[in-house]
């Protein structure tokens, strides 16, 4: 008994000489970091607030004139010309259609580079390659909706002669969603390489133990595991897309048509936007108050685009131990 006594007495003494976890003092530090960025998060979602709040008012002004229906389903654009129209669906497929051309060269470039960069390229060439890569999103919009003006349309001319009628027209669909494709690469390729790295090694070595070969572990293996993180990366590239404006206003046009045939003339949403911000027209008007309609619209289609993203990621993501 006094043996097991002197070992509970010798017990309660080196718990006590424990050294405690929490801080002795205040941490008064790492309280400002925590506050800062509390700040930081606040600021994103009152910045959020305040550009829906902005669209509101004028938008409930411009739809006291005009129906809903009429606004959505109508397939006239000509809010500024006798007799005005205001069916938006014109400029949605606009936008909806130099997305499409840009989807159509963003995603094969994008994966393509993200697939290289993960399972082919070494250390060395992907510590040069990923950050060149990176530098497209960081030229200027306006540079790409210049090349895409005095470039791509020349090109596409001479490739395909007669793509753009008879008469042709150096404004198109085409050209400016090839462009957007471009700006948009970076992004797939960049968010998806990372999911593709971050995929365990152990189910490369599974399959490589089975005697699949590296192309058949990059597309069956490594790619289905990064599908919500490639799936991700599309969505926000389509956002990304549907939100520029200096390409389309530069090579796509102004013309507001029902298509989305990659030779004709098109305006976006953005593009009307830009136009009539920087025109002539008054602050006060009714025809100012289209471009805060439109704004609203275009705020609810990126964040469908985001929640659809949202959705997609729990849906296919992947959790290892």
């Amino acid at each position: 008994m006094e043996a097991r006594d002197a070992i509970a007495a010798s017990g309660l003494a080196a718990g006590e000489a424990r050294p405690r976890l929490g801080a002795a003092s205040p941490r008064y530090g790492e309280r400002a970091i925590k506050a800062l960025l509390a700040v930081c998060a606040a600021v994103s979602v009152v910045t959020t607030v305040a550009i829906v709040a902005s669209l509101i008012g004028p938008t409930v002004e411009f739809f006291r004139e005009v129906g809903v229906f009429d606004f959505l389903f109508g397939t006239n654009w000509s809010p500024t010309i006798a007799p005005e129209s205001y069916g938006v669906l014109p400029l949605v497929l606009g936008t909806l259609s130099v997305t499409l051309w840009g989807l159509v060269v963003a995603v094969p470039i994008g994966l393509g580079a993200a697939i290289y960069l993960s399972e082919y390229a070494r250390p060395r060439v992907r510590k040069v390659l990923k950050p060149t890569l990176e530098v497209l999103a960081g030229i200027p919009t306006v540079a790409f909706g210049f090349f895409a003006f005095t470039f791509l349309t020349p090109l596409l001319q001479d490739i395909w002669p007669g793509f753009l009628g008879t008469e042709p027209n150096v404004f198109n669909a085409g050209a400016a969603g090839l462009a957007i494709g471009l700006l948009i690469v970076p992004i797939i390729a960049s968010i998806s390489e990372d999911a593709m790295s971050a995929v365990p090694g152990g189910l490369r070595e599974g399959a490589y133990a089975l005697g699949a070969t590296k192309m058949r572990v990059a597309l069956r293996v490594v790619f289905p595991a990064a599908l919500s993180g490639v799936a991700a990366s599309i969505v926000l590239g389509v956002s990304r897309a549907v939100g520029e404006t200096m390409v389309v206003l530069m090579a796509a046009g102004n013309t507001p048509n029902l298509s989305l045939s990659f030779s004709e003339s098109i305006q976006a949403i953005t593009a009307y936007i830009g136009v009539v911000a920087t025109g002539d027209i008054s602050t006060q008007s009714f025809e100012y108050n289209t471009i805060f309609a439109v704004g609203l619209l275009l705020f609810v289609l990126t964040l469908g685009m985001n929640l659809v993203s949202i959705r997609l990621v729990r849906r296919f993501r992947e959790v290892y131990e």
